[in-house]
């Protein structure tokens, strides 16, 4: 595996995770998806 698969594999066990918890528990869903927003949104403006 190379490195970009290895890390869209990563994304996507992590995605799967988190909407599990968020099904289970929603307002920890809403806390993880608030925390992915400014994750996100951090990453795009320090490329």
């Amino acid at each position: 595996m190379n490195q970009l698969e290895t890390r869209t594999m990563v994304m996507l066990l992590t995605g799967a995770g988190a909407t599990y918890i968020a099904f289970l528990h929603p307002p920890v869903g809403v806390a993880l998806l608030v925390g992915m927003a400014v994750i996100t949104v951090l990453h795009l403006l320090m490329k």
